[in-house]
């Protein structure tokens, strides 16, 4: 397209996004909910269909250049149909969030203030790789009241295709708008550009991908945007940590799906189990493996490792690869923590309460968990059904945004003839 087509394409979508949303105002959470069950019957029954579109991505998968991690974030199987229509499940069974009244109170001249839960109106939701968070994004826009404008990456875009016409085709089935979800169709990097200029039209844009991406979102939006940074994630052993959970704990942070967001980067390890427990689990990870880039403490005590470089601590790897660090008291651990993490997810594990208690106040990120795999910072594992992203900011929203993240509120007051002296 050419730059005057691109604006000219980018508006469309955008004013027609805001036309939707303002139709969507007056749809009921039992309209929204029949069309959740209309796509999971639209994904069940046109299952070889997507798993063929979604072939077609990772056969040009290398063109791209992906790694094996970006590769398994993209692959669609009939079990990640599944899992995506068990999100659906999930999503449909949550309260319908619009309308919902916050608080309310009665004022002394008998003023009636409400406040009341509303949608955010127009989402630009920008996202890389994983076709299913076309589904969870539209079903959690919509759902919560609001248009969206879907722009994921071109690795992905045969899947999306296909997961965009079931969409529509489902929205059209319900009676609500289509274009209450749009696919940005194009894969001209400079679409996002204009979208980015379009605030009387867009009233928040998400960005979920790497760094650059939600850099450069950050930079150029015009719009508010709820940022998605590096997802930078520590596990910590205490000195108390019961070397069985620590085993299990770092293990499952780290391998069960290295190239997610919540997977663990970086481990801290207390130096008075830096000779009896860290053994074992250097051991466990290296047995999955997992390449340790060690601080010369924890190197001389690891039998094959690497040795860690200050880019190391700071580093979201997406694959196999952990940094580790002896540290000699909480305090440290929590000072490298906010130096080279991204405020994502952090996990201690201690059988002291005081520790937890300790660790839960002081580190200042968006999950902090007790005994427990960073892998829980997670829309479904958290309850919030599926999610739109993990954010990192601390305005408007923090951590796995859900339905009522992707909603804002208005005063309603109601009078009977009351005036102002």
């Amino acid at each position: 397209m050419t730059e005057l087509d691109l604006a000219q394409y980018t508006e469309q979508l955008a004013s027609q996004a805001r036309d939707a949303s303002r139709k969507l105002v007056s749809s009921n959470g039992n309209q929204k909910n029949a069309w959740l069950r209309r796509m999971i019957e639209l994904i069940q029954e046109r299952t070889p269909e997507l798993l063929e579109a979604n072939a077609a991505d990772i056969k040009q998968a290398p063109e791209y250049g992906l790694t094996e991690a970006s590769i398994d974030r993209l692959r669609l199987t009939e079990t990640r149909l599944q899992g995506i229509i068990t999100a659906l499940e999930e999503i449909i069974a949550l309260p319908n969030p619009i309308g919902e009244i916050i608080d309310s109170n009665i004022r002394p001249n008998g003023l009636l203030v409400t406040r009341v839960r509303v949608p955010l109106g127009v989402v630009f939701f920008i996202y890389e790789s994983r076709p299913n968070v076309t589904i969870d994004a539209a079903a959690l826009c919509v759902k919560s009241g609001n248009a969206v404008i879907l722009r994921g990456g071109k690795e992905a875009l045969h899947s999306n295709i296909a997961f965009y016409k079931l969409l529509q085709e489902g929205l059209r089935d319900v009676g609500l708008p289509e274009e209450a979800v749009q696919l940005v169709e194009t894969t001209d990097r400079e679409a996002v550009g204009h979208f980015l200029k379009l605030s009387e039209y867009i009233d928040v844009t998400i960005p979920r991908g790497g760094k650059g991406l939600i850099e450069r979102v950050a930079r150029d939006a015009t719009m508010p945007v709820i940022k998605h940074f590096d997802g930078v994630c520590h596990v910590y052993l205490d000195k108390s940590a019961d070397p069985e959970l620590a085993v299990s704990i770092t293990v499952n942070s780290k391998c069960q799906r290295p190239g997610v967001c919540n997977a663990a980067e970086s481990l801290l390890v207390h130096t008075d189990i830096a000779d009896t427990v860290y053994p074992r689990v250097a051991e466990a990870l290296k047995k999955q493996g997992v390449e340790l880039r060690c601080c010369p403490r924890s190197l001389e005590r690891t039998p094959g490792a690497t040795a860690a470089t200050e880019e190391d601590y700071g580093t979201e790897y997406g694959a196999k690869i952990i940094s580790v660090k002896i540290v000699n008291h909480m305090d440290e651990a929590i000072r490298h923590i906010h130096q080279y993490g991204s405020g994502h997810t952090e996990s201690i594990v201690t059988t002291e309460l005081a520790a937890s208690e300790k660790f839960t106040t002081q580190v200042d990120s968006a999950a902090v968990i007790v005994n427990a795999s960073t892998r829980f910072n997670d829309g479904g594992e958290f309850g919030l059904g599926a999610e739109i992203g993990i954010s990192t900011d601390k305005f408007h929203a923090r951590g796995p945004c859900g339905l009522n993240e992707l909603t804002s509120y208005k005063y309603v007051a109601h009078g009977a003839g009351q005036i102002r002296e």
